[in-house]
């Protein structure tokens, strides 16, 4: 669950004003456009995750993907990646959240041990990061992993976090920016108008983690206030040269319809008129929507019990009506690799 990617109350990083022009404007797309990135996480999780985010890239709308380098099956999904090209950026990952399936830091438990829990795997839950790790070790942690991607040859298109922990602090989060531009990638931040997230953040997700005591102190809902330091925190991403979003949609692995035994296949046509309805709320930009496309599997009940929510993404992003949708609203479907592409001709 992408609860961590609320915490935008932490990201006081920069002062500077904010531009009236989007940055899908500044990026080359003409003013009004709605401009989209259909972007699937948790790549090389497992091979249900792995042939869950190609069906939804090969036969659906989804452009772009990230990779869980610690994971057992990321170097199979790297190898995908290099043979076809796909976009494909580096999940960073400092949790390891699931009961009975976990992975460690690749940088070694010796030289990140606030990283570490008992059972020498990365932490479960972000407050437990938050709590014991240090920046440093955050740093060196996502370093390692950006480094295994580039060593079996993977050029990443971008970063971005898993469980949304390197926006949970204000020190990591500075390290990922630092990171970020230390190696020329893009790093997924939201710094424009920020529709969408404040309607994620709003939606009764908070309610729902609440009601099921998964509510972690340090949550806190984004205020006008702290989007106004997001905005600053964007333009000195894109003054260092990097591209920045407009907005960012993260809660499609909340959506279900009513109902005790719904089919997949309503599962999936129920978030594709969610998809619809968000796109049609979205203001114009460059808006990266969230999803995590699993392919059906009983391997993965044994990991997960989201299985049939993800199994719903991948159907929405295969769905025909999806796709027919986006031509008839005349919605730009584009890729991390294109922004910044677009970015290095813009002085």
């Amino acid at each position: 669950m992408k609860y961590g990617l609320i915490l935008l109350v932490l990201l006081a990083y920069a002062v500077s004003p904010a531009s009236a022009q989007t940055y899908a404007e500044k990026l080359g797309w003409p003013k009004g456009a709605k401009v989209v990135i259909f972007h699937v996480d948790d790549a090389g999780m497992s091979y249900p995750s792995n042939q869950g985010t190609i069906k939804s890239m090969e036969q659906g709308v989804a452009t772009s993907t990230s990779i869980m380098m610690p994971c057992p099956w990321s170097a199979s999904f790297v190898k995908y990646a290099l043979k076809t090209g796909i976009d494909a950026g580096i999940h960073l990952t400092l949790t390891s959240e699931w009961k009975n399936y976990r992975w460690s830091p690749l940088a070694g438990s010796n030289q990140v041990p606030g990283l570490t829990d008992e059972e020498g795997a990365l932490w479960p839950e972000v407050v437990d990061v938050i709590k014991h790790a240090k920046a440093d070790e955050v740093e060196r942690e996502i370093k390692a992993q950006i480094d295994r991607a580039l060593a079996m040859g993977l050029k990443p298109t971008h970063l971005d976090s898993h469980m949304g922990t390197l926006f949970a602090d204000e020190s990591f989060l500075e390290r990922y920016i630092k990171t970020g531009i230390a190696y020329g990638i893009p790093v997924m931040f939201p710094g424009g108008n920020n529709k969408l997230i404040i309607e994620c953040t709003n939606y009764p997700l908070v309610s729902k983690l609440k009601a099921e005591g998964k509510w972690k102190d340090g949550m806190q809902l984004p205020t006008p206030d702290n989007l106004k330091k997001a905005k600053a925190v964007g333009e000195t991403i894109w003054q260092a040269g990097l591209p920045v979003l407009d907005d960012l949609h993260t809660i499609s692995g909340n959506w279900k319809p009513a109902g005790n035994n719904v089919t997949p296949e309503a599962w999936g046509h129920y978030k594709t008129e969610q998809f619809k309805d968000a796109i049609n709320r979205m203001e114009p930009g460059l808006a990266m929507f969230i999803i995590h496309s699993t392919d059906a599997s009983e391997e993965f009940k044994q990991i997960s019990s989201s299985g049939g929510s993800r199994y719903g993404d991948m159907l929405s992003m295969i769905d025909p009506d999806l796709k027919a949708y986006l031509n008839k609203e005349g919605i730009i479907l584009t890729t991390w690799r294109e922004v910044m592409q677009r970015r290095k001709q813009v002085k």
